[in-house]
């Protein structure tokens, strides 16, 4: 019953050998896997192949898989060569040197960290390499302790405050024991399994609180990395660090080598030539600077974001900090009290997405105690609730990041609107639409009604979806004042409708369901920022938001960097209004060229027309003879079709004649083919008829002589019997005399046991003449049965049949004969065997009286038994003639309708034409 929850959504063929490894890009969209002879990269919105990557069979794949937050893709073959690969595009960017001869080991495991900066590699061998994927080089190869002697996995831990450069990284040996060791440090940590009980696999849970492993002998522990050790929750370090600029000369395998040790680090001593100047940083601002140029350069070119890249650009440009156990600890606290019963003052009809929205705002208000009495935030909070349902943190860090970067002195008037941004909003309005506010003060409306209701819904009510995604691309790429001008922009691109308005309903109404493309005019109004907005700050570092109590020092040195840019902004704003009067000048000669220009194209249009008239009068003439030739064709095309139409009807009339003809010669066949059919088959039938005639004349002939042989042989028994029956009639009238005082009851009553005897015997031979009557009659309705089934075309096999019948009935009168023969050959025997019996009785009537009751009871039984078996013998010869005289009847009749049918067949027209 478990299965039934998975249902197989695409078969993706194409491997030849097994699959060993799957990644997926960050956008969920492509995924690679590798086997050991390819590679194969696949759409997972349409499951189908984009790319294979066959290789030789000596060079072979270790593994293949994409970088971290980037869209890159890293394939690494068992020569040890690395190549960096473009997803779009499929093109090779780049490939990493060859590793030093003295450290060169076949790298079998690979790890990355999670902003893709750093690529640890390691195989049969206790060094390790860590590569440097901006730089393209090797920086670093630590050396295990000698007891690793293989390294069979390798994966970074997370860490909440490292921004994705991960440094511990945890190396699983062969010995089964996985140490984690600090990258920089070069320094062991801590270490889980034994010796006794090694670990077989082991991965790290997302937020690198867990660390879950499968033993040898095939337990499962999970391990917490907090009760491991206290150095991994370390508060983050400072922002000013110092760090060592590489030479740019070939670095040596011995330079890079760092030990692993479980106390300070061992580093080889270097000598004064080698050694690396120091230099003081502050925090890489410019690279985020010049990303956030680039991106606006893209956002103006295409006006949003691709789909596929937003959320990554969007947690880039707000530089969340994605730190899970500050929000780990808010989630902890449970459902804000104030958000108890949100689903009966907002019905949402995903329960997901009511519990969602419940959990962020309950975090929000945990964080602050204000936003537990801000009546807005849901709505301001849902929309990126909708977008970032399966990302809770990144929902909450987005939406807190909006509340202190873009929602600036929101909370000044609270719990009143804020007044001071709905001022700023009118006095930017009074600046680029005067008539229109004067309207709107003439009838009483106020900021708190065509511009708070945008404000507290971020737009979420009066835009799309794709409009809102493509609003907030604009929003996240540019200063905290472009929200505050796109509420400006939306009014003035709608003042048409407006202006016509005079009732405050129609106005609420009209601000809340008018949509227009308000992207040009906000730049219009955004740039240069606005003098009535200055109140406004940069963005914040979400860093800076979370973690204020370690920045102080950075937030002024960004506030000083501000003033600075500031300056510099001033002084671009000057050199644009040069160039703007410049453009000025240079637009009213353009203008003068121009009116210049309208002149000669007057002229030119003049000439134009002329020669349009003389074209039109040359392709009417045209054009009239194109028609005459035209017409002539198809009165061409007319006769010639009539010629054609009467050779047709001509070839038809032919052909007609000639089909009546062979119609007739075909119905002359026909007629001679019938009658030749009828002549066949009545020659048939008569000689049938003559055959079936000589059966019946033999079979009464056989017949008459069994009948006169039967009546000999009754004749003969009869006066048999006559003469039997005088003589023992003399003889019972001399035994009566005899015996006249014997016991006549006794005998009365032996004789009628006798005759009950030989009644039973009588019906008991009767009884089986008929079961062998009813057997013979079922044989015969069967052999009937099948004869009729059987088809013309089988005339043969039942000629044969009729052989065999005949000489099975020759057979059978044969056995019968013997057996008459046999019968008056008993009888004869039987009657001179009596009446020799009955002389001899007769001469010793004196001597033996006492003895001749049983020998007259005797003859007395001998005769009723002949009697009855020729009673049974004359039954059973009236059966025999009542069965032969139906089989006889049933033959005629099957005969009758084989030649019926056999007539039928020969006058049907489609036997006569085949």
């Amino acid at each position: 019953s478990f299965l039934t929850y998975f249902e197989l959504v695409s078969w993706m063929r194409g491997h030849e050998s097994s699959v060993f490894s799957i990644s997926v890009h960050a956008s969920g969209r492509y995924a690679i896997t590798t086997s050991s002879d390819t590679a194969q990269l696949w759409d997972l919105d349409t499951f189908q192949r984009k790319r294979k990557l066959n290789i030789r069979q000596s060079v072979g794949i270790q593994k293949v898989f994409f970088l971290p937050l980037s869209n890159t893709i890293l394939s690494c073959f068992k020569d040890n060569s690395i190549f960096a690969w473009e997803c779009d595009t499929l093109s090779c960017r780049y490939q990493l040197p060859a590793p030093p001869e003295s450290s060169s080991i076949l790298y079998k495991v690979f790890a990355v960290t999670r902003d893709g900066r750093i690529l640890a590699a390691g195989g049969k061998s206790n060094h390790l390499h860590l590569w440097c994927l901006d730089a393209k080089q090797l920086f670093r190869i630590i050396q295990m302790p000698t007891k690793v002697r293989a390294i069979r996995h390798l994966e970074f831990l997370p860490d909440s405050f490292d921004a994705g450069s991960n440094q511990v990284l945890g190396v699983l040996s062969q010995d089964g024991i996985m140490r984690f060791i600090n990258t920089q440090t070069c320094k062991l940590l801590f270490e889980i399994g034994s010796l006794d009980e090694g670990i077989s696999s082991s991965v790290i849970s997302p937020h690198g609180r867990y660390i879950a492993s499968i033993m040898e002998n095939g337990s499962l522990n999970i391990y917490s990395v907090q009760a491991l050790t206290q150095e991994i929750n370390k508060p983050p370090p400072p922002l000013v660090k110092v760090i060592e600029d590489v030479p740019k000369r070939k670095l040596n395998s011995g330079d890079l080598k760092m030990k692993v040790t479980t106390g300070r680090v061992q580093r080889p001593a270097k000598s004064r030539e080698n050694r690396m100047q120091t230099r003081v940083l502050k925090q890489d601002l410019a690279g985020s600077f010049e990303n956030k140029e680039r991106l606006q350069i893209l956002l103006k070119g295409y006006g949003e974001y691709p789909m596929k890249y937003r959320m990554f650009i969007w947690r880039s440009l707000l530089q969340l900090p994605e730190n899970h156990t500050a929000f780990s600890s808010l989630e902890d606290k449970g459902v804000h009290v104030a958000f108890l019963n949100l689903h009966k003052k907002y019905p949402i009809r995903s329960r997901k997405l009511l519990r969602v929205l419940q959990r962020t705002l309950s975090a929000l208000a945990h964080w602050s105690a204000i936003f537990s009495d801000t009546p807005y935030l849901p709505l301001l909070a849902f929309p990126f609730v909708k977008l970032f349902q399966n990302n809770q943190l990144i929902c909450f860090e987005v939406v807190a990041t909006l509340i202190i970067n873009w929602c600036q002195h929101w909370f000044e008037y609270f719990p009143n609107p804020p007044i001071n941004i709905l001022s700023m909003i009118e006095n930017v309005l009074a600046f680029h639409d005067r008539e229109l506010l004067q309207h709107y003060i003439a009838h009483d409306i106020t900021s708190q009604l065509y511009a708070w209701p945008l404000l507290e819904t971020i737009f979420s009510e009066v835009l799309t979806r794709e409009e809102w995604l493509k609003l907030f691309d604009n929003v996240f790429s540019n200063h905290p004042s472009f929200l505050l001008m796109t509420v400006v922009a939306y009014n003035i691109c709608s003042r048409a409708p407006l202006l016509n308005c005079s009732l405050k309903d129609d106005f609420e109404v009209n601000i809340l369901v008018l949509k227009n493309a308000v992207e040009s005019k906000v730049y219009h109004i955004n740039l240069p920022v606005h003098n009535h907005v200055r109140i406004l700050g940069p963005c914040l570092c979400p860093d800076i938001i979370v973690s204020f109590p370690y920045c102080r020092q950075m937030v002024e040195d960004m506030q000083a960097e501000v003033d600075q840019q500031r300056v510099e902004d001033e002084a671009w704003y000057q050199k644009q209004e040069l160039l703007r009067k410049a453009e000025e000048t240079r637009r009213e000669l353009l203008l003068q060229e121009e009116e210049k220009m309208m002149q000669q194209r007057q002229r030119l249009a003049s000439v134009k027309r002329e020669l349009k008239v003389k074209e039109m009068h040359l392709q009417d003439a045209t054009r009239r003879r194109f028609l005459k030739m035209q017409q002539d064709q198809r009165e061409m095309e007319l006769r010639r079709l009539d010629d054609e139409i009467e050779r047709k009807v001509h070839m038809r009339d032919q052909e007609i004649a000639t089909t009546a003809k062979d119609l007739e010669m075909r119905h002359l066949e026909l007629e001679s083919q019938k009658r030749l059919y009828e002549k066949n088959l009545t020659r048939n039938q008569e000689a049938v008829a003559k055959e079936m005639r000589e059966d019946a004349d033999a079979f009464r002939r056989k017949v008459d002589l069994e009948e006169h042989m039967f009546h000999k042989l009754i004749e003969t028994d009869q006066t048999q019997n006559q003469k039997t029956q005088k003589l023992i009639e003399e003889n019972l009238a001399e035994a009566e005399q005899a015996c006249l005082n014997a016991d006549w009851r006794i005998e009365a009553l032996r004789k009628q046991r006798c005759d009950d005897l030989q009644r039973q015997e009588c019906y008991r031979e009767v009884a089986r003449l008929l079961r062998e009557n009813r057997r013979t009659e079922t044989e015969v309705v069967d052999a009937m049965m099948g004869e009729e089934a059987r088809k013309w075309e089988e005339a043969k096999e039942k000629d044969f049949h009729l052989k065999s019948e005949k000489k099975a009935s020759a057979l059978a009168d044969a056995s019968r004969k013997c057996f008459l023969q046999k019968e008056t050959n008993d009888a004869l025997e039987h009657a001179g065997h009596v009446h020799r019996k009955g002389e001899s009785s007769r001469d010793q009537n004196g001597q033996v009286a006492s003895s001749c009751l049983p020998r007259t009871s005797q003859l007395n039984d001998v005769l009723e038994m002949g009697s009855s078996t020729c009673i049974s013998l004359n039954q059973r010869r009236m059966q025999w003639d009542t069965t032969e005289r139906d089989l006889m009847e049933r033959v005629r009749t099957l005969r009758q309708r084989l030649t019926a049918q056999a007539r039928n067949r020969c006058q049907t027209p489609h036997v006569l034409a085949t």
